[in-house]
């Protein structure tokens, strides 16, 4: 539901700054999801929460800033959740690990689309503070993920962990682009067998390589 100009008068408190972000990054979140990041302009956030787009000014930077603040909050909901399903499954094999990787990121479409975008753009026209606010999230949960990692896959070193995190996120977000090209371009890409190749299907791609990766660290 929309909100009216009237209602989003300029928050008098800390609280009703908070409810202002809080409903500015929820409309970025929804336009982002239904239409992709990269269409997604200033005016059209601040239009779906009922503000001007100076008014928004006042919460965040630039739509960059919104954007690497939702992957922020996306990086600290798949680490915990990943970790949670890595230590709960049977199959910790090379292949078990990299598929459930995989999926995890496959489930995420958002977070794809946003993995591909922060250092492409949302990292470029921001403050310094929000790049260090943001790298520090991320850091925090690669740190995570790789202990994690190494605890069930006895003998991967620090590096090889934090080399397979970042393998995972890079394709996800490369692939995810690739599999949505926009409707007539994928109808292009389906109607024409010499194309087939270009049509991507982001998980089993990405569990492959993290498996191929996987079979490599513990050979060496």
């Amino acid at each position: 539901m929309t909100t009216t100009g009237a209602d989003f008068q300029r928050a008098r408190s800390a609280d009703a700054k908070l409810q202002r972000e809080v409903a500015i990054l929820d409309a970025a979140r929804r336009l982002g999801a239904a239409r992709g990041i990269r269409t997604v302009t200033l005016t059209d956030i601040a239009e779906a929460v009922g503000m001007h787009k100076s008014a928004l000014l006042r919460y965040f930077e630039t739509r960059e800033q919104i954007f690497l603040r939702l992957t922020a909050q996306d990086w600290r909901e798949w680490g915990p959740a990943l970790r949670a399903s890595l230590e709960a499954s049977a199959d910790t094999s090379p292949a078990g690990v990299a598929q459930t990787v995989a999926a995890s990121l496959a489930a995420r479409p958002m977070f794809c689309d946003l993995l591909a975008q922060a250092p492409l753009n949302l990292e470029r026209n921001v403050s310094l503070d929000s790049v260090r606010e943001f790298k520090l999230v991320t850091l925090e949960e690669v740190s995570a993920l790789s202990e994690v990692l190494r605890r069930i896959r006895p003998g991967l070193t620090v590096e090889q962990s934090i080399d397979l995190i970042a393998a995972a996120t890079s394709l996800s977000g490369a692939y995810w682009q690739m599999a949505t090209p926009g409707p007539a371009v994928e109808q292009l890409y389906r109607s024409d067998p010499r194309l087939a190749h270009a049509v991507v299907d982001v998980e089993p791609r990405v569990a492959r390589t993290l498996a191929a990766m996987l079979e490599g660290f513990a050979r060496h």
